[in-house]
């Protein structure tokens, strides 16, 4: 259920507290509008619906390159990292 937030905070507590270094895959009703915040929480891969054009999905992690906080896959805020850490491509995650 995309309404609440439940799915990204459980990929962030697995990741962080748990140590979970394995395949974090989304399911059931995924938006690729949200693609870029699920790798950012922690998922390394999604189930698309059936029609949903997988290159607009990938368009999506084209749009931002760079992120000023942390997350789930780098924890170090933009201005910790050196310059060629400053992007972060998260289909290569985990």
């Amino acid at each position: 259920k995309f309404t609440d937030g439940r799915a990204f905070s459980q990929a962030v507590l697995l990741r962080r507290r748990h140590g979970f270094t394995g395949d974090l895959r989304a399911t059931g009703d995924v938006l690729i509008d949200q693609l870029v915040q699920m790798a950012r929480s922690g998922f390394t891969s999604a189930v698309l619906a059936e029609g949903v054009d997988a290159s607009a999905a990938e368009r999506q992690f084209a749009r931002f390159a760079g992120f000023y906080q942390g997350d789930a896959l780098e924890p170090r805020p933009l201005f910790a990292r050196q310059p060629s850490e400053a992007t972060h491509d998260h289909r290569e995650a985990a």
